[in-house]
């Protein structure tokens, strides 16, 4: 057996070492060189960038892949499209790991579906902003928010080049950046919002591997709202939420 294994998250990563120490054959995608660091360390062989469907077929043909393992991360929804694609034309099959959802039922916590939405609903706000939902959809929010002479949009991301150019580029202040790579405590969390006054967090059901825990735990604490913007609706073929189902779907290899 040869797998293909979709690695965007920490815990996926993990899955992927737990699956070559226990003799299974396979080869890891990655979307940053700093996410491969896990892979390169335990010598799982890997490739790091985003890989349309055609060369995702390719790969699967070139390795010779039997299955698909996808552990891309909860809302990267094109990548996960892309894998059920690319297992369907080529006839392999195709197994989902994602880690659990979490439910929140506070007065303090609005969940909408998009970013689209959460950048709407926050936009009726005033204060300090604190957006911890990354840099891929940040111009959802700077077209919403940053003209808005009522609210100060802090952005919270991994500390990288391309992330710094981007909000360069859509007109984030420097003082408006966290550049810090996660996780965080519960403690860092509070003494950040604190430190930026925050009077509202946007934030993603990423799950507790995610520190969602953490971010949202925070809030609610020192009683700052949240608007969390839930997963993407994706009907997945095979879908495991432990690692264990992972290894009972590969047949217990």
């Amino acid at each position: 057996m040869m797998i293909l294994f979709l690695a965007g998250t920490s815990d996926a990563r993990e899955l992927a070492v737990q699956l070559m120490q226990a003799g299974q054959e396979l080869v890891a995608t990655v979307v940053t060189e700093s996410a491969a660091a896990s892979l390169q360390e335990a010598n799982v062989p890997y490739h790091v960038g985003r890989l349309t469907e055609q060369q995702m077929k390719e790969l699967i043909e070139e390795r010779r892949v039997t299955t698909v393992v996808d552990a891309s991360h909860p809302y990267a929804e094109e990548a996960s499209k892309t894998a059920m694609a690319a297992a369907n034309i080529t006839g392999i099959p195709y197994i989902r790991y994602e880690r659990p959802k979490q439910s929140y039922v506070h007065p303090l916590v609005t969940e909408v579906e998009t970013y689209k939405e959460a950048a709407i609903a926050a936009s009726a706000h005033s204060g300090t902003i604190m957006l911890t939902t990354g840099s891929k959809t940040l111009a959802v929010f700077t077209e919403q928010l940053l003209h808005n002479e009522n609210i100060r949009l802090v952005c919270r991301m991994l500390p990288n080049k391309e992330n710094m150019d981007k909000c360069n580029t859509l007109g984030v202040k420097q003082r408006d950046i966290i550049a810090i790579q996660g996780p965080f405590s519960k403690e860092l969390n509070k003494a950040l919002y604190e430190q930026f006054s925050t009077t509202l967090i946007i934030t993603k059901e990423s799950g507790k591997v995610g520190s969602v825990d953490e971010k949202m735990d925070a809030a609610l604490e020192i009683g700052i709202p949240v608007i969390l913007i839930k997963r993407p609706k994706i009907q997945y073929e095979n879908l495991c939420t432990s690692f264990e189902k992972v290894f009972e779907k590969l047949g217990g290899k």
